[in-house]
């Protein structure tokens, strides 16, 4: 999809807003003015046209340039549909405006095809920018891509501790993992009970990386490898997309391959609590009592509210190292999805000052985090008369803030914490981002990352 040589061969691509078009065909011989016309080429958004030389083959390709540019996007759309061959951009943008047209063109030539073979060769791109910085964003929403595209027959806890290991293995990093009942041993006692019922063994896998004398940063993944909803079983229209469940284990791993690809200077611990919800004579029940790692007890009000028990045991034990920043991916709530849409990840924080850098880096990394409020009055829906808390309360407003306000309870007040409630996955296609799973906020945070530990 890339090239590092530019040679005679090499087909310029050319932006051109509908404002300039006049005066580019006004430089260009008659030919091309007539050719570019009969295309009905007007520079509409989201449109090319191929200009031919007098052998028949593409000279160069002249593409529409919006007004108001998304650089990550704008050759996305070129790569998908282009012929094959190789191309390069001719424009006066800035590195880092051509690096984000180039990452988008690298994602735009993803394709899952571990079940289906894909036959179309991409076209190729020559990039004058930083490739290696490319190739690692490309490769890293590629893996949590994939990661969540698998099925689950082929995705359940002990592939993604397989996942996480391999990424271990590829850059040094240190791996470990509890499974099975040695979860109860080790006090991770909601992990434990969410995965029970199925023949796959939860488990907490953790990947430790970096210098231990640089800040630590904590990445906390949920990884419900199939949610069936347990007891209080889901409709099955709500089921059917349930393997992108662990979509959050999956954004952990995308980023932690993305911060050792770049050698980010942060000491970086990655926990995925990884579980099937499934359903058998094991099952947790509504009205079961839950014991936490963390001391408090919870009572169930619904098993479909199994992410964030998950979560409670693994944000626990990240606190107890005392990170410099922790932060969780988790795909936890509908009602998120219902205040923000399916493509815009929300997030909650319990500090303001981490709330100004996310917004900051959002901004600068042009992809769209959307702050929703912890609103400490709602804590007490949480409420209940045997336990320290419940689950999930049996009133559905508020659900997303409800549920941070639940996971809220496992962190330390004097960690900065951000937590975000994401999609993962893409109802429609746009370029660049094809249906199924989707990389959603990590551009964000590895913004938020870089501006606090490396700039």
């Amino acid at each position: 999809m890339f090239l590092s040589d530019l040679d005679d061969t090499t087909i310029p691509l050319i932006p051109c807003s509908k404002k300039k078009l006049s005066d580019y065909l006004s430089q260009q011989p008659e030919t091309i003015q007539h050719w570019v016309k009969q295309s009905g080429f007007k520079a509409k958004p989201s449109t090319f046209c191929l200009i031919p030389n007098d052998k028949g083959s593409i000279a160069s390709v002249l593409f529409a340039l919006d007004k108001e540019v998304e650089y990550r996007w704008v050759l996305a759309g070129l790569a998908e549909n282009l012929p094959e061959g190789n191309y390069y951009l001719e424009t006066d943008w800035s590195n880092e405006q051509q690096q984000q047209a180039a990452i988008g063109w690298g994602l735009a030539c993803y394709k899952f095809d571990r079940y289906k073979e894909v036959t179309r060769v991409n076209p190729r791109l020559f990039v004058k920018t930083d490739l290696d910085r490319v190739i690692a964003f490309v490769e890293a929403v590629g893996l949590t891509r994939d990661l969540i595209n698998v099925p689950a027959v082929d995705m359940m806890p002990r592939d993604l501790a397989e996942a996480t290991k391999t990424l271990c293995d590829t850059f040094n990093a240190d791996f470990k993992q509890i499974k099975g009942k040695s979860l109860l041993r080790k006090n991770y006692p909601c992990i434990h009970a969410v995965g029970r019922a199925s023949e796959h063994s939860p488990r907490l896998i953790r990947l430790q990386w970096g210098d231990k004398s640089n800040p630590k940063v904590s990445l906390v993944g949920k990884g419900i490898c199939f949610d069936t909803g347990g007891l209080n079983i889901k409709p099955s229209q709500f089921m059917r997309y349930m393997k992108k469940d662990m979509g959050g284990a999956a954004h952990v791993l995308g980023l932690a391959r993305l911060i050792m690809s770049l050698n980010l200077p942060i000491r970086l611990e990655v926990f995925i609590s990884a579980a099937d919800n499934a359903i058998s004579s094991d099952a947790f029940r509504p009205g079961d009592i839950l014991n936490t790692r963390s001391g408090k007890t919870v009572e169930i009000d619904n098993t479909d509210a199994e992410g964030r028990l998950v979560l409670c045991d693994a944000l626990t034990k990240a606190g107890e190292k005392k990170p410099d920043l922790l932060i969780d991916f988790a795909t936890l709530t509908g009602a998120a999805r219902v205040a923000v849409g399916t493509e815009i990840p929300a997030f909650f924080s319990n500090n303001q000052s981490l709330v100004a850098e996310i917004n900051q880096a959002s901004e600068e990394a042009e992809e769209v985090v959307w702050q929703l409020p912890m609103h400490k009055p709602y804590r007490s829906y949480l409420d209940s008369d045997i336990a320290d808390l419940l689950n999930s309360p049996s009133q559905s407003y508020g659900g997303a803030i409800i549920a941070a306000l639940y996971l809220n309870e496992f962190v330390d007040k004097k960690t900065p914490w951000a937590h975000f409630d994401i999609m993962a996955w893409n109802n429609r296609h746009r370029a660049g981002r094809p249906v199924g799973g989707e990389a959603m906020g990590l551009f964000t945070v590895f913004q938020l990352l870089e501006n606090k530990y490396a700039l």
